[in-house]
């Protein structure tokens, strides 16, 4: 199953792997797009959610994308899921570490080693 949502400067692939949903963006996470993430994240109703988002597009991301990922990762660990980051570009991997997100939420490097782990 392929779910494609395209909003200003973000496009979110959703697909799942071995019954992890993995979140394909492309673009700009910021205020203009957050709330397509926030959608794309949202797992009503889900029995302990696995979740790796593939960053290896995403060209920015400011404080927007931090809050939703916060919001997201406390919401699945709440539940007995995860949250895992692949492949996070050179912009975005500041941005993490930055604010130490990277030692909250698991960052790989490769969408094969996030869905591995």
């Amino acid at each position: 199953m392929t779910d494609t949502e395209q909003v200003g400067g973000l496009s979110v692939v959703t697909t799942s792997t071995d019954g992890i949903r993995v979140l394909t963006l492309t673009g700009e996470i910021d205020h203009h797009t957050g709330d397509q993430l926030r959608r794309a994240l949202d797992g009503a109703g889900a029995t302990e959610p696995r979740i790796v988002i593939d960053m290896r597009q995403v060209t920015f991301m400011d404080s927007t994308g931090i809050n939703i990922l916060i919001a997201a990762y406390r919401a699945v660990t709440k539940v007995g899921g995860w949250l895992r980051l692949a492949a996070p570009t050179d912009s975005v991997m500041r941005v993490l570490q930055l604010v130490g997100l990277d030692d909250i939420i698991e960052c790989h490097p490769s969408l094969h080693e996030a869905l591995a782990a």
